[in-house]
């Protein structure tokens, strides 16, 4: 089945969105604020402030409030190898990091996670700066071809065109990217000479500039698209700033000049997102449940350490039997989790707790059918097999804040549990606390200021019980409504 795509960008002074549809359905949202774009791809001058040999990582200022986090998995030192001979000489192991990097000491290094809740963000030193067709890695030497790209003869057409073009930089490597299939030779050579001129700038900045500064900015989220999200099926891509419109335009005219085809202003009046139902698909995409057609529906909670999804039949009753009823809701579940999962921009540990199958060869169809769905996720992804409690875990790689973190924040009143304590439960707690303070301190009155629903409780249900528990400490106790407090705090004043 062929999928038609359509990209819709929606431009306001304070930010951008970015809505990707699938045969008219929304699958991913890219969200670009003015105070907080995000910052991968971005390039640093950054100082080494800490070096832990135990955790074989250190820490970088790259000027942002948490110092950034940089894994000896992702240092590389060009033309040298990362291993060293072990005392006895029994082979090779990875050159400890302390060898490596120094505090104090000036390094080139890129993002490639934004700062995630409390986490800064993780660094690398091998730089990756992609082109339309080509992503250039100054710290290799190798010449690789994009996976989606099929067929061993178009693969080596390939890497002959690339390796033919006089301006390649033999000390470097470079990845063909998927549009490169349709490049002519002098788009390539374009794309080498562009290349080689942003790397050199980028060096030279390095030498001039102070250190804990970007060197190097990668592109607006709206120039982004034309780069990154132009692939096959791409009908539309509409755009409602005419003078965000003039910019791609001039971009892709200079850059991309066969999608600036597919660029088209919206000068209507009813917005773009609400012409096309995004507005009501964000709003879903931060609702806990998510319904099935069939009846079913998905239950999905996000948590700091992982995600879980669980598939539930719900009014779905079938036409057959029950293993023919849960077989097809888990396979409808399966294309909607993906879809969750894009549109979510969910990362991590995902567990999927589908409805349990008997028959082995349902089980295997619908891990086929979650892995075939993945395949047009562009975010890396490892599926397991189903285990014995019959779960199936995953694993989706994650570069930015899910949807969730982006547009929400935590809750105030439970400050992100999901539950608040009862009202009857603050009562019984403030019987406890009252006999404290009764028998820490020399009160004449006790004054209780609690929300509304605890005081309604305390006179009314439980006027009994305070009542005895005024008469056993001796002391008389006064209830007041503070409309401000939440319905966990109250206070007990000495009076």
């Amino acid at each position: 089945m062929s999928i038609s795509k359509e990209i819709l960008i929606n431009v306001t002074p304070q930010e951008i969105r970015v809505a990707i549809l699938e045969n008219g359905m929304l699958n991913e949202l890219y969200i670009e604020r003015s105070r907080s774009r995000g910052l991968v791809g971005n390039v640093y001058k950054g100082k080494v402030v800490r070096v832990l040999p135990g955790m074989e990582a250190a820490f970088v200022e790259i000027g942002m409030d948490k110092a950034a986090f940089l894994h000896v998995s992702d240092v590389t030192q060009k033309n040298t190898q990362n291993t060293s001979s072990d005392n006895n000489g029994n082979g090779f192991k990875p050159t400890p990091i302390s060898h490596m990097l120094h505090e104090g000491q000036d390094i080139l290094v890129q993002v490639i996670k934004d700062p995630i809740g409390t986490k800064g963000a993780r660094l690398t030193t091998n730089i990756t700066i992609p082109s339309r067709y080509l992503v250039f890695m100054p710290n290799s030497n190798n010449i690789g071809v994009s996976s989606r790209i099929e067929g061993e003869d178009e693969r080596n057409r390939l890497r002959e065109l690339l390796t033919s073009q006089e301006s390649l930089n033999i000390d470097a490597g470079y990845i063909l990217r998927t549009a490169a299939e349709v490049a002519s030779q002098e788009s390539i050579q374009s794309d080498i000479s562009y290349l080689n001129r942003l790397w050199d700038k980028i060096n030279t900045d390095f030498i001039r500039q102070e250190t804990s500064i970007v060197v190097h900015k990668d592109l607006p989220l709206y120039l982004r698209v034309l780069r990154d999200m132009v692939d096959e099926g791409l009908e539309k891509i509409r755009v409602d700033s005419k003078e965000t419109f003039n910019s791609m335009i001039e971009f892709a005219s200079s850059y991309v000049p066969e999608v600036a085809e597919l660029l088209e202003h919206y000068p209507g009046e009813r917005p773009i997102f609400d012409l096309h139902g995004v507005e009501d698909e964000i709003q879903k995409g931060l609702e806990q449940k998510v319904h099935l057609k069939s009846g079913g529906y998905l239950i999905i909670d996000q948590t700091e350490a992982m995600t879980t999804i669980d598939v539930n039949t719900g009014g779905f009753v079938g036409t057959r039997n029950l293993e023919e009823t849960i077989f097809k809701t888990n396979l409808e579940a399966a294309q909607s989790i993906v879809r969750q999962l894009r549109l979510r921009n969910l990362g991590g540990i995902v567990i999927l707790d589908f409805i349990d199958m008997v028959e082995e060869e349902h089980k295997r169809q619908v891990v086929r059918a979650l892995e075939k769905a993945l395949e047009r996720d562009h975010t890396r992804t490892y599926v397991c097999d189903v285990s014995p409690l019959g779960l199936i875990e995953m694993t989706r790689k994650r570069t930015r804040e899910s949807l969730e973190h982006v547009l929400c924040a935590v809750c105030p009143t439970c400050e992100g549990r999901g539950s608040i304590k009862s009202a009857e439960t603050v009562c019984y707690e403030l019987f406890r606390e009252i006999l404290r303070e009764a028998r820490q301190f020399d009160a004449k009155e006790l004054l209780v200021l609690a929300s509304q629903e605890v005081v309604d409780i305390l006179v009314d249900e439980e006027s009994a019980g305070i009542a005895e528990l005024a008469d056993f400490i001796g002391i008389p106790i006064k209830f007041q409504v503070e409309g401000m407090f939440t319905q966990e705090q109250y206070e007990i004043v000495i009076l």
